[in-house]
């Protein structure tokens, strides 16, 4: 998607140009159902802290009721100022922040100075306001620009919320409830990480959906500190043994020789019958 797609003014109203199309196909297929969404689960918060932004998220991505990956990487590049934590569906999250990143790597080209988050917040509103909810992407923009520290909280629908702290994801009522609890203005460093720590960890103790290790994105004036992982799981599988075996073998775990003890209770010898 080109920059001059992403910036030109949608048209007003809304538009419902898939209605006919949707019901056209809904007969052609004799009323089939349409397909179920999956539920998904992240956990991801952000703080302002007295120097900059911290970022936090879990790293599991599930799918229904199996965990597809135990180390996703939810903290996503944008510009060298600004991150994102993205929750929903992950294909949406990558490639709606990889689409924000290469338009706002073009804009530096043309301007030679960093992007602000008000821009990148606007783009996101744009391009997801434009797809009326379908592109699952719920995200929390962070950084620190030449007004200040942000947070920006862009939801699937296009709607922007700016505030010192916020949640996002299927464990955010439990992380809300610890950064309410916890924030306070002009926090140094080390207790905004603590703070976004404690979020993480308890959208991960409260939601089947997220869980694994916390990952920690510290943005200031001076450059980016991405920690992952910033706390790794404490709940991890036990291998016993290595799992590489050589093509056409077998592992074995265990053997035990249990002796047979054979009696004969009758012998017969039987000819076979060549004629």
């Amino acid at each position: 998607m080109a920059l001059s797609n992403v910036l030109e003014i949608p048209a007003a109203g809304f538009n419902f140009e898939n209605a006919a199309r949707n019901a056209a196909l809904e007969e052609r297929f004799g009323g089939g159902k349409t397909p179920k969404p999956l539920k998904t689960g992240t956990t991801i918060a952000g703080v302002v802290f007295k120097d900059g932004v911290v970022l936090g998220a879990d790293t599991r991505a599930t799918s229904s009721e199996v965990v597809a990956d135990k180390m996703c990487a939810k903290i996503h590049y944008i510009a060298p100022n600004i991150y994102c934590c993205g929750a929903g569906t992950a294909a949406d999250t990558e490639k709606t922040t990889d689409i924000l990143s290469s338009n706002l790597a073009i804009f530096s080209l043309n301007s030679g100075r960093n992007p602000r988050l008000v821009m990148a917040a606007n783009i996101l509103q744009d391009m997801l306001y434009r797809y009326h909810g379908t592109i699952g992407a719920n995200l929390i923009l962070g950084g620190v620009d030449c007004t200040g520290n942000h947070l920006y909280k862009v939801g699937p629908w296009g709607s922007v919320d700016t505030m010192s702290y916020m949640a996002m994801g299927s464990g955010d009522l439990a992380a809300m409830g610890i950064l309410e609890d916890r924030f306070k203005p002009d926090l140094e460093m080390e207790e905004a990480k603590e703070l976004v720590r404690a979020a993480i960890h308890s959208g991960i103790m409260c939601d089947l959906g997220s869980g694994n290790n916390i990952d920690i994105c510290v943005i200031t004036r001076d450059g980016v500190d991405y920690i992952r992982p910033f706390q790794e799981s404490q709940f991890k599988d036990i291998r016993k043994n290595k799992y590489k075996y050589r093509p056409g073998t077998t592992p074995i775990l265990t053997e035990k020789v249990v002796p047979l003890k054979l009696e004969v209770v009758q012998e017969m010898v039987l000819r076979m019958d060549t004629s």
